[in-house]
């Protein structure tokens, strides 16, 4: 049974994640768009509509298991007008997280904001909603920089190395990427202390301690 903290905590997190992932895919299709790629425009995915980017499945499994995803962006690379424009349709949606993390962070910077939600009776509520809303949006952006394909980090990475070393990383992680992104995940369920965590969990402490200051 979901306690009252539980209940809380939903009802917070679920429209955070759906802005979340909205966001980051719109923010790759749109960039990918600026750039001459209009594969994402032709699909309906340069969309603030949350059901054109959510994948059912993957969202359940963000909700009951704490891991899933939202559907990919198509980008054909061939139509990308600027040899490096796939570094920065790779980087959009991560930094898009990281943007409204910094934006939600703040209205905890201004003592005067919270003070006005709390004469309405909002103050405990707001200060929850945006902890949430901003840590929510660190997660989703630190995980996709993971250098791994078929995360956005791996394209990132890919980009910056020299063409001979991309072609390398590339098929390596055509072939074992999927694979180790599994293993990342399972790792939770097998070790003491998820591998997830000890990688993403110094990054995401000192981003939350920057914007939140706590």
């Amino acid at each position: 049974m979901f306690g009252n903290e539980s209940i809380v905590y939903y009802l917070a997190f679920i429209p955070t994640i759906l802005m979340a992932i909205t966001l980051h895919e719109f923010a790759h299709a749109r960039v990918a768009l600026a750039f001459g790629d209009t594969t994402a425009h032709q699909q309906g995915r340069v969309s603030l509509n949350p059901l054109v980017h959510i994948d059912p499945i993957g969202f359940l499994g963000i909700l009951l298991v704490g891991f899933g995803w939202g559907k990919p962006v198509p980008v054909d690379a061939s139509q990308l007008r600027h040899p490096r424009a796939d570094l920065l349709v790779s980087a959009a949606g991560p930094l898009t997280n990281f943007i409204l993390a910094a934006l939600a962070a703040l209205l905890v910077r201004f003592p005067a904001i919270l003070e006005l939600l709390s004469g309405l009776g909002l103050g405990l509520g707001a200060a929850i909603l945006i902890t949430i809303f901003v840590q929510t949006n660190l997660v989703l952006a630190l995980f996709n920089l993971i250098p791994i394909g078929p995360l956005d980090g791996s394209h990132v990475i890919q980009n910056l190395l020299p063409s001979s070393y991309a072609r390398q990383f590339a098929q390596f992680n055509h072939s074992y990427g999927y694979i180790l992104l599994l293993l990342l995940v399972l790792s939770g369920y097998v070790l003491p202390r998820s591998i997830l965590s000890v990688l993403l969990g110094p990054p995401l402490q000192f981003f939350s301690s920057l914007l939140l200051g706590k």
